[in-house]
Order: structure tokens, then sequence, then C-alpha cells
């Protein structure tokens, strides 16, 4: 295939074929990253056979500068600071802290949203398949998996279709696998390595997870099949 993904779908489609070994496990779980990472992880589910869900992190951008990340937080508390990124710009702690109010109350919004304040999926003993639409600096979803950690799931694999490939080493240090399809270099940014990035709605969000439950997916269980 080209470098360069259709749109979502289609770099679902193409992840979903380096994780068939997990086809079909009743501990497997699939937590995406909303919201470009929700089409992504779609197609990872009903591939795999295994349920849908969305994990709520949002990035910390800096002031001016919103496409940078200076860390991000997750949902219980958990903040993940880019302390490269903060040192070299100088960032005071109080800037941090506003930023980061902001940003908590758009991931309490999104709870609400996507799962009307339901709890998420208990990922305790299960093997845990974390997926975004693309990884450029990390800080996402390394705050995702600093947060999942604290559930103690059996394993923690993050799957993405594009990466940067320093990210993804060493990110891959972090978890007990990483699975990132294509690692252009030069890598630039995400959306470059997409014909068709267009935003994901909330509506959008809310129907493929409407669609994910009514796939025909094992029972759940903790541990290994």
């Amino acid at each position: 295939m080209s470098m360069r993904f259709h749109d979502r779908a289609e770099a679902g489609k193409e992840l979903s074929a380096r994780l068939a070994a997990y086809a079909g496990r009743t501990d497997l779980l699939v937590l995406a990253l909303p919201r470009g990472g929700v089409p992504v992880a779609f197609e990872v589910a009903r591939a795999l056979r295994a349920p849908l869900d969305v994990y709520l992190v949002r990035k910390l951008g800096v002031p001016g500068h919103p496409e940078l990340a200076m860390g991000a937080i997750a949902s219980g508390g958990v903040r993940v600071l880019n302390r490269e990124t903060v040192q070299a710009l100088g960032i005071p702690r109080r800037i941090i802290d506003v930023v980061a109010a902001r940003e908590q109350a758009e991931l309490k919004r999104r709870e609400r949203a996507y799962r009307d304040d339901l709890p998420p999926p208990d990922a305790r003993g299960r093997t845990v398949i974390l997926v975004d639409d693309g990884l450029a600096t990390g800080a996402t979803m390394r705050a995702a998996v600093t947060a999942l950690r604290q559930q103690e799931p059996a394993r923690i694999v993050v799957a993405v279709p594009i990466a940067a490939s320093s990210v993804c080493a060493e990110l891959g240090a972090e978890v007990d696998e990483i699975v990132c399809a294509v690692t252009p270099d030069p890598f630039y940014a995400v959306g470059l390595w997409y014909e068709d990035f267009s935003p994901i709605t909330d509506d959008e969000v809310r129907e493929l997870l409407r669609r994910a439950a009514s796939l025909d997916v094992p029972s759940p269980s903790s541990g290994r099949r």
C-alpha cells in the first residue's frame, strides 16, 4: 500500500491485519482515543471481534501553539508533562494549571456525551489495545497508558496506523507491545499521511460506539482464553 491512507477506516483495516493474533480472545478490550482514534479502533474491534469503548485523554497544548503538546491529562486525575517542551519554552506551572483545568472540563463533557456518565469498562486482568489515528509527540497516548495501568490490565498494546519512529520506539519501552503500521521519515505531522483527515464529530463517535455494541463478540473474561 502507499504510505498515505485514504481515511481512518482504511487505516484501521490495515492496522487490524497487524493485530490478527489477538482475534477472538475473550479477555480482549479495544479502547479508542477520541475523537480521531474511534474510526480506526472501530475497524480493529470489528476485525478482532472485540468490545470497543473510548478512553478519554486530552492534550495540553502550548498557549499560542495548541498543536504542540506540553503534556496531556486522562480520566482519574492523571497528568503527564512533556518536560523537555516545558523547560525549553519556560512554561510556568500556573499556565499549565490553567490549560489543564480547561481541558479537564472538556474531558468531563465528553464522558457525559459518549457514555452518559456510565463508568468505563473494567480493564483489570484484560488485554487492552489502545488505538489512536497516529502518534506525533506521544503525550496523549503516554497519558492514556499511565492512567490505564492503574486499572491493572494483564497486557497493554498500543496500536496506531502512523507514527514518528522515535516516538514509537520510546513508547514501546513503556508498554507490552506497540504496533506502528507506518513510520515515515521525515514524519512532520499525522494529518499529512491521510488523504481525508476530516475532524470527527461527537455524533460520529456515538454512532460508531452504537454500531460496535451490536457486534458479535466473545463473552468477556479476565486472563487468557
